[in-house]
């Protein structure tokens, strides 16, 4: 059984998955502070199913890309899991994730989170015949380069994930918005993505930002210039 946790942007959620069949699942889309909820969900979904953590066999989160404070606290309690429970820990890529929910829909899956600065964090994915395989590495690119670079696709593209309305509007609607029940990273993307992937210590487990955090970037940007 796995336990599948995302807190990596606005959104926050988690589930439980065996042979198959999500089990449970919790979502939260209400900008409420992750810290404050996210292992409260947790525990809240276990009650409901009547499950406890000793029945779960790994637990998986995102890792990155997303937002650097709730990368944190979603890593930071699958430590705290992980080493109390004395469980392994998978981590999933965010986009990774958000690909997931297409499983069942055939196409070219964009997966994009909002970097700002006219930039996402984006891969992409193909989902076809119930299989997703992966194109690119996770990555920073700018939303003209991502523009550039679906149109010359020539194949259906759906753009998911917190930065899809932002590409939807740069691109001139050329491309399908994901239906809002799909569009951005759950629980069980987490798990689904999490099938094959090898398990990890807990102490091993690190976020994968992309990028330098805005104040590190600042601070490079003043020393350029002086």
């Amino acid at each position: 059984m796995i336990l599948g946790i995302d807190s990596s942007a606005i959104t926050a959620g988690c589930a439980l998955y065996e042979n198959g069949k999500i089990i449970a699942e919790q979502f939260l889309n209400t900008r409420h502070t992750h810290s404050e909820t996210l292992l409260p969900m947790v525990r809240s979904m276990l009650d409901g199913a009547k499950i406890t953590l000793s029945e779960v066999d790994r637990i998986a989160v995102t890792t990155g890309p997303g937002s650097f404070t709730g990368l944190r606290i979603g890593i930071s309690c699958v430590k705290g899991l992980c080493f109390s429970a004395e469980k392994p820990c998978v981590p999933v890529s965010t986009l990774e994730a958000i690909a997931y929910n297409f499983v069942q829909i055939d196409g070219i899956i964009c997966a994009c989170m909002d970097a700002r600065c006219k930039q996402v964090y984006n891969a992409l994915f193909r989902s076809e015949n119930g299989v997703i395989t992966r194109l690119c590495e996770d990555r920073a690119i700018t939303l003209a380069e991502l523009s550039e670079e679906l149109s010359e696709l020539g194949e259906r593209v759906i753009l998911a994930g917190d930065g899809a309305e932002l590409t939807h509007g740069f691109t001139e609607k050329k491309y399908e918005l994901a239906p809002i029940a799909l569009r951005f990273q759950r629980g069980s993307g987490v798990c689904l993505a999490a099938g094959g992937k090898p398990d990890i210590a807990a102490a091993a487990l690190m976020p994968s930002y992309l990028r330098l955090p805005q104040a590190e970037r600042e601070r490079l940007a003043r020393d350029k210039a002086e």
